[in-house]
């Protein structure tokens, strides 16, 4: 079962799995100041830092970061979309940073739904196996890489309701959305989530003050 709280502290909204994890909407805000376990990077295949998200992480963490990209990419050359690596968090509050490729929207039909699934999976799943409880997620693929956020949100929280059943450590998974359009794009995919997604056997309840 599902279990909204819409007065969550510093959420928007909050998703109650039967489980006891949670996954936790809210923005507008800024997931370079998130005190999660890890933090996960919109990251581009070379992993050398960029633009967007990909760059105030590198900004903000210092150096550190990139050093640790530059030896995963010695051993294992560019990262795949929806693949993920484990990096320290340098100067961030998160100790970690998980770093994922998002796809590159063309159509929707070139297999983006999947590799941006993947994305999700790959990141929860590469932090249960370290075993953090509590990672962030940005609005991978959204920016630059023209993900229609409207598609992009209802794929990120099914994907991440998902890989959230089989983990063992993570418990708490944030989307952590930088402007009000992806916010509302987020909370409407969360609310629709109980007719869109049946094999997950639960259900939302509105939370009582």
């Amino acid at each position: 079962m599902i279990a909204v709280d819409t007065g969550a502290r510093d959420s928007a909204i909050r998703l109650l799995l039967a489980g006891g994890a949670a996954i936790e909407i809210r923005g507008p805000a800024d997931i370079t100041q998130e005190t999660t376990d890890a933090v996960v990077n919109a990251a581009n295949s070379s992993l050398l830092g960029g633009g967007g998200v990909d760059g105030a992480i590198h900004r903000a963490g210092g150096p550190a970061i990139l050093a640790e990209c530059r030896q995963i990419v010695s051993k294992i050359g560019r990262l795949p979309a929806g693949k993920a690596v484990i990096t320290t968090g340098g100067r961030l509050r998160a100790k970690h940073v998980i770093h994922t490729v998002g796809p590159i929207y063309r159509d929707g039909r070139q297999a983006e739904p999947e590799e941006l699934a993947s994305c999700h999976r790959e990141s929860i799943l590469l932090a249960d196996q370290h075993a953090l409880k509590s990672l962030a997620f940005p609005a991978i693929s959204t920016g630059a890489y023209g993900y229609p956020v409207t598609e992009a949100a209802p794929i990120a929280i099914s994907a991440t309701v998902e890989a959230l059943i089989v983990t063992t450590h993570v418990s708490l998974v944030r989307f952590v959305l930088f402007d009000v359009a992806a916010l509302q794009a987020y909370l409407r995919a969360a609310e629709r989530l109980p007719q869109a997604e049946n094999r997950f056997a639960f259900r939302i309840e509105k939370a009582h003050s």
